[in-house]
Parts: structure tokens; sequence; C-alpha cells
């Protein structure tokens, strides 16, 4: 009765929002539909290499430490190859072997700082305790733009139900060795690719005990410069499957979390922007919500109708996107990068299962408590993987982002003209798509070519749809949509 129920509902679902992007068809007669970018028949070759079976591995080797909690990094007692500085070591040396597959193509770095402790109640770190984030820098090969880079994280670190147990089992295999294997992976199929700009795979620690990994690292992209335009968070991904609740979790899908109004540490959610976002009614268009949209993107090329029928077709894994920050009660390292004006998303499981999150190990009631490696459906993360490479590739391969985009507001008519500046570094053949949707619609629906101009006039009404621009290269990799702002002139 249930599942008829919810098949029902996603039926009149499904309908509404046909209806809806018909009646957007019938209001708007200039432009065409939204179409799939071409795929790139190197991505989706390599995209077939993502291997459920490295995962796989790569998870179990983050299981056998035992217990990766941030705070063991202090202790002194721990047994050999446990504890999270072994973790931290592993992780770089896997970057290194990836390094060496591919001619030393990575630059593989350690961020290493102290977190100073408190006695604050609610601290979850009491003492002052060594953190280290592992990353690795696949430069880009276009001096001119290998400055701009687009990123992937998970979180290496683990817990159980006591956060200041760090000797007891607390395996992580879904929080977040999935996200960690994610990483990893999109570093070893990806690596063997050039891309004219900069991608960088990440493992944080100290996401348990208040974000603190990502945080760090936040800061340090902001004051060493780096032009960072994406950031993927992909933290519970391992797609629960639970004997007796296999019908709960729906392996077709992966959430996209992502936040409307910019984070109010940014000068994008000052109070003068927030009154501006009031005003233009654009509080689901920040640089993250069209992130998730870049990504939904990607996923429709490398999905069941594209021309070349790549793996994500085989596994129908569908991004749905999550109009939050994060869920309920809940934090992620996308939000520490958000707090420093880049544009970041969260990846997580369709529905968690929290007895297998920050619990002991044990049966209860025969009831099995812990986030054991044997709920992890490898497959499903393989999937993962190949949508967090998809979009990194493909974003790493457009040109940037268009620069200072405008609606010109100076006439009281029913046209719309935008002008924008190109992308930093963009390349010869840039071109450029406006896109827009009716302003009660999720996702952009129709476009028009501008070619290489900086300016377009269109017999569209301003007020009734939401624009946005993206550059396109000669291959048909598309930036992250920008919103235009309003101006005079």
């Amino acid at each position: 009765m249930c599942c008829r129920f919810c098949l029902i509902l996603a039926a009149g679902l499904l309908a509404t929002c046909l209806s809806l992007q018909q009646t957007q068809a019938q209001r708007v007669s200039f432009g065409g539909p939204i179409q799939a970018a071409p795929a790139d028949p190197a991505l989706a070759a390599a995209l077939k290499n993502v291997s459920a079976n490295d995962i796989h591995a790569t998870i179990e080797k983050l299981v056998s430490f035992n217990n990766r909690s941030t705070l063991s990094s202090m202790d002194t007692d721990l047994a050999p190859n446990t504890g999270i500085g072994a973790a931290a070591a592993w992780i770089a040396a896997e970057f290194e072997r990836i390094s060496a597959a591919c001619n030393h193509c990575l630059e593989v770095k350690r961020d290493e700082f102290t977190e100073p402790g408190s006695d604050a109640a609610n601290s979850r770190i009491r003492r002052p305790t060594k953190l280290v984030n592992v990353y690795a820098i696949l430069k880009g090969t276009d001096p001119a733009q290998a400055n701009r880079r687009v990123l992937v994280t998970g979180h290496y670190d683990s817990r159980n139900s006591d956060n200041f147990n760090t000797h007891d089992a607390a395996p992580g295999a879904n929080d977040d060795a999935s996200g960690v294997a994610v990483s990893i992976e999109c570093a070893r199929v990806l690596s063997k690719l050039k891309f004219p700009s900069t991608i960088v795979f990440v493992a944080v620690a100290g996401e348990e005990q208040g974000l603190n990994g990502s945080l760090h690292l936040a800061k340090l992209a902001k004051a060493e410069g780096w032009g960072l335009e994406a950031v993927l968070n992909n933290d519970i991904v391992g797609g629960d499957t639970t004997p007796g609740q296999e019908g709960d979790e729906d392996k077709s899908a992966v959430r996209v979390f992502s936040e409307g109004v910019p984070s109010p540490a940014t000068p994008e959610g000052s109070a003068e922007a927030v009154a501006r976002i009031h005003n233009l009614g654009s509080d689901s268009d920040s640089p993250s919500r069209e992130l998730a949209r870049a990504l939904i993107d990607v996923s429709r090329t490398y999905s069941e109708n594209s021309e070349i029928r790549g793996p994500l077709s085989v596994h129908h894994l569908r991004p749905v996107m999550i109009f939050r920050a994060d869920r309920y009660l809940r934090g992620g390292d996308h939000t520490s990068f958000n707090l420093e004006g880049f544009a970041a998303v969260r990846l997580t499981e369709w529905r968690e299962n929290f007895d297998h999150q920050h619990q002991n190990v044990r049966v209860e009631n025969g009831v099995q408590y812990g986030d054991l490696i044997q709920y992890d459906d490898f497959g499903y993360i393989a999937n993962v993987a190949r949508l967090n490479a998809a979009t990194l590739a493909t974003l790493a391969a457009a040109p940037g982002v268009p620069q200072n985009v405008h609606i010109l507001t100076a006439a009281l008519d029913n046209n719309t003209e935008l002008a924008w500046d190109a992308p930093v570094g963009a390349p010869s053949g840039t071109a450029y798509e406006v896109v827009w949707r009716a302003t009660e619609l999720p996702n952009w629906t129709t476009f028009v070519s501008a070619g290489s101009e900086h300016t377009m006039k269109l017999p569209v009404s301003k007020d009734n749809v939401v624009f946005g621009v993206r550059s396109v290269d000669a291959a048909g990799h598309r930036s992250i949509a920008v919103l235009p702002l309003p101006a005079r002139k």
C-alpha cells in the first residue's frame, strides 16, 4: 500500500512538473529548450574506469585504523597503525601512489595546524590538538586559467557515541570513509586527463568536532587567493543497505544540498546584499544554488539520454536538489567554504540510517549499531564518484564563469538587455549562453546562444523569469551560470 501510494504521489508530482514546464514553454516563444551538452568522449571513457572494487579497498583500509577520531592525534598509547595520524599518512601515500602513475602530475600537500582547546561546556576539543588536512592538486595546463580551481572533499575523521573516546572502534565506513573514497577515486581517474584549470582532491579532519579542518582549509584558500569556483562535499554517500530496510533507501538518487541566501559572514550575505536578494526575489540563485544546477546539467549529459551511453546511464543515478544548506540539526564541510564566499554543495545519500552513525559498535535488542563497512553499497558510491568526477572535469574544462554580469534596467519596457565580461583567462573561441526559467521553476528551461558577443537583448520580460549567463567552450563544456544584477547602464 505504501509503495503504491508513493508511486501515485510520484506520478502526480511528475505530471505537475511537466505541466509547469509546458506552461513555461507556452509563455516564452523566444529561445529553445535546454538540451544536454555533448558528452566528452575522453571523460566518458574515464568515468567507465571508476571502480567499485577500488572504492571498497579504500574504505576497508580506512576502517582498519580502528578509530579515526581527530582527538587521537594527541594519543601516545594507540596500537600500531591505528588512529587518525596513521590514516592521514596512508591517504597522503595513496595520493602519492596515484601521482606516480601519472608521471607525478599531482602535488600532494598536508595542511597541518593546531586547534586550541577550550574548557567550555560544549567544547569538543579540550586541549591543543594537531589537525592535518591532506590534499592533492592536479594543476591546470593553461597558465591563464591555472588559478581557477574546483575541489572535491570528504572528511576522514570518525567517531563513536562518545566524542572523547579515541580507543574503541569507530569504523566510520559511511561517515565519512565513503566521501574520502569518492575524493581518492576522482583523483585516480581524472589524473589521467589534462584540464586547463586546476582540480583539488581533499580529505579533511576535524569535521566531527565542528568542521575545524575544512574551516582552516577554506581560510587558507581565501588567503592564498585560490580562484575556487566550485566545492563538492561528499559526506555520507555510502548508500546504507540494512537488511529489512532496503526499500527505504533510494539507490537511484543522491541529495544535493545548497544554501539559498549566501552565508551571513560573507559580503554577499551582508544586510545590504540580503535586501537586494529580497527585492530581486533571488533567494534561490546563490552561487551555491547555481553550482547545484550545473551538477544537474552535467548529470544529464552522462545520463540515459546521452548519445554516449556512459556509466551514469547504466545505474540511473539521479541528483536531487534540496533547497536547504544542510539537514535539520546537522552541518557539513561545504558550509566552511560558504562562509569564505565560495560556491559549495553537499552530496548525501537519500535516506540516512542513524543506527549506523556516531554509534558504539554493539548489538542491542537485536539491532546492530555502528558505522560498519557491511552496510556500504560500493556500486552506489561508485555512481556518486562518477557524478563528482564528471562535474569536476566539466567545470575544469569549461571557460570560467562570466564576470560583471548585469541586467540593464534603465528602460521601463518588456524586453531584457544583458551585458557581461569574459571570464578570467577565457580561451579563444569562448562563447556564451543566456539561460532562463519561470520564477516558480527550480531549474533552467530555456536558452539562447549569444555566440562570442558580450551583450544580448531579448524579447522576454525581465519581470517574469530568472536569467543566467554561462560560458561554453568549443567542445560544449559549460560553466556555472551567473545571475545578472541590475544596473542602470
